[in-house]
């Protein structure tokens, strides 16, 4: 899905790592006026200090919510397996096929502060999958790409490629499951609002 038609100027288009403002387009749910049920499913929310208006946004489907917000972290922050860093680069990748400007910022951002490094993300907003990457960054990058296009895409010679590369089976997995939920998650954004200049 690629990100709305829109001719409004404060709309950001072009990938960046500076992470933009998020416009709903839906009216997030109020705190002050949450329902019990609503608070409750807020309480999951990966960050405990900020509610973000996306989340509030969510929390107008109380069900889907109770449920992405604890597999978020799970995918996300689970301990062992693929590092931080490259679960960030499976969900860059699938932010890429998708051109969700606000999801690859965010995850380029958290990237960058990771591995202490700029060098990847700046290499891929600026040549994409012409890149120069590591092979262990080239591979699950690929991977990324191809399993966000079509699933199928992504078969046993992508697989090869990651083994290659040094990945064992839970790494893989993890590297399934952020780029997949991210497929999910930049589709919700594309819907729901869009990606603006950060002054405006």
């Amino acid at each position: 899905m690629s990100a709305p038609d829109t001719q409004d100027p404060a709309v950001i288009r072009r990938f960046t790592r500076k992470v933009p403002k998020w416009r709903p387009r839906v009216v997030p749910v109020k705190l002050a006026e949450a329902t019990p049920e609503q608070l409750e499913a807020l309480q999951v929310t990966p960050s405990n200090t900020k509610v973000s208006d996306y989340v509030l946004v969510l929390a107008h489907d109380v069900e889907t919510l109770k449920v992405r917000s604890p597999l978020f972290n799970a995918i996300m922050y689970g301990k062992g397996g693929m590092s931080r860093a490259e679960r960030e680069l499976g969900a860059i990748s699938a932010s890429i096929v998708n051109h969700c400007i606000y999801c690859a910022a965010v995850h380029a951002d958290r990237h960058a502060q990771l591995t202490k490094d700029t060098g990847v993300t700046d290499r891929l907003f600026a040549s994409g999958q012409k890149a120069e990457l590591s092979p262990r960054d080239r591979a699950i990058f690929d991977f990324g790409l191809a399993l966000s296009k079509t699933p199928q895409e992504a078969g046993a010679e992508d697989l090869a490629k990651l083994r290659a590369a040094g990945l064992d089976e839970g790494e893989i997995l993890d590297l399934i499951l952020s780029t997949a939920l991210f497929g999910w998650a930049n589709r919700l954004m594309h819907i729901l609002g869009d990606p603006v200049r950060a002054q405006d």
